[in-house]
């Protein structure tokens, strides 16, 4: 069972990376970037300059220019589960009778999420211009707290829009701002909202049926192998019923690549479900990722009347720009033009 300690220790490792991210997304002193100084302070004398000047420009690259790389990333990650699903899960899923039709959703869903990712791509989420500016100023009202009026972008020189930031990958400023996604390299913003959604939930739909189906091939194959009710002799001579750890075991030595596939499908799924139901609950109540994380120390003094007095306890302006369930979500799937001004 030591690969089994292995691969339970890596899932646990990356479970705590994607919790300090969360944690700390934002933030401009995090512990990862003391340790990043730290080691670079212990392996800076000894690291040719030539190699600190490309890793600093690399990195750079990555995380602070508009890059593809993460996009490529995607389609290999998604190409090499298709590839493995089709080349294994799929023959073996055809032995059991299971329908064509049901084999053919994950196929359906790879077009349909293809769809929404290309829109997330190439779709321009609301940049901010001179020409549109004028207009952009009358959607939103400024609601004084974390937007106000009057405030220049002191980068692209104009009237900041009350919901919009500036982004610093992208270098401009984007109506009602959302977050800069690297995986499709582009802002969410208020053009592309929706279809940032709808490919979120498209993603975890696609990881979700290959899991349950490649998950069912693998109980098939346990229920035909007899392995329930098998046994073996320990080290000590003594017969033991195979159990669970047992099983998985079997299944990971006889079907390594697919067990693998799918122990990452089921990670990629509750890792994206969370993500779409936290930016589900955005939609609903009308808030952005920028304001929610800016205003994360806004409590309400109904739902919390025990909190200190120094703390802002509006609930109304933490909520600002709901305007109700059915509005709110009209505003993202019917995004608000901007206001053209009539001439005489």
């Amino acid at each position: 069972m030591d690969f089994l300690t292995l691969f339970a220790i890596y899932v646990v490792v990356v479970l705590i990376c994607i919790v300090l991210v969360c944690k700390y997304s934002g933030q401009q002193q995090t512990p990862f970037n003391a340790l990043l100084n730290n080691i670079g302070k212990v392996v800076g004398p000894f690291t040719p300059k030539w190699l600190q000047t490309f890793s600093q420009r690399t990195l750079h690259k990555l995380f602070h220019q508009r890059n593809n790389m993460f996009i490529y990333l995607h389609v290999l990650l998604e190409g090499a589960v298709y590839a493995e699903f089709t080349y294994e899960v799929f023959g073996f899923c055809r032995e059991m009778d299971t329908t064509l039709s049901s084999l053919s959703v994950p196929y359906v869903l790879l077009a349909i999420k293809t769809f929404f990712f290309y829109l997330c791509i190439k779709r321009d989420p609301g940049t901010v211009t001179k020409k549109k500016v004028s207009g952009q100023l009358h959607i939103y009202p400024y609601d004084g707290r974390l937007f106000q009026p009057g405030v220049s972008c002191p980068t692209c020189q104009l009237v900041k829009p009350a919901r919009s930031k500036h982004c610093r990958v992208c270098n401009r400023c984007v109506q009602r701002f959302d977050h800069h996604c690297v995986w499709v390299n582009n802002c969410i913003g208020a053009q592309n909202t929706r279809y940032f959604l709808l490919y979120l939930f498209s993603v975890c739909a696609m990881a979700g049926d290959i899991a349950l189906l490649t998950g069912d091939m693998l109980l098939h194959a346990v229920l035909r192998s007899g392995l329930l009710t098998a046994s073996y002799i320990d080290d000590y001579g003594q017969q033991q019923p195979a159990g669970p750890l047992f099983v998985v075991q079997h299944l990971f030595l006889t079907f390594p690549r697919i067990v693998f596939m799918l122990g990452f499908l089921i990670f990629v799924f509750f890792l994206l479900a969370g993500y779409a139901l936290f930016h589900s609950y955005l939609a609903l109540v009308n808030q952005t990722a920028n304001e929610w994380y800016k205003s994360r120390g806004y409590v309400c003094q109904h739902c919390h009347p025990t909190a200190p007095a120094d703390l802002p306890t509006d609930h109304t302006k933490r909520y600002y720009y709901s305007r109700g369930l059915l509005p709110n979500l009209g505003e993202i799937f019917f995004p608000p033009l901007p206001v053209q001004k009539k001439h005489n």
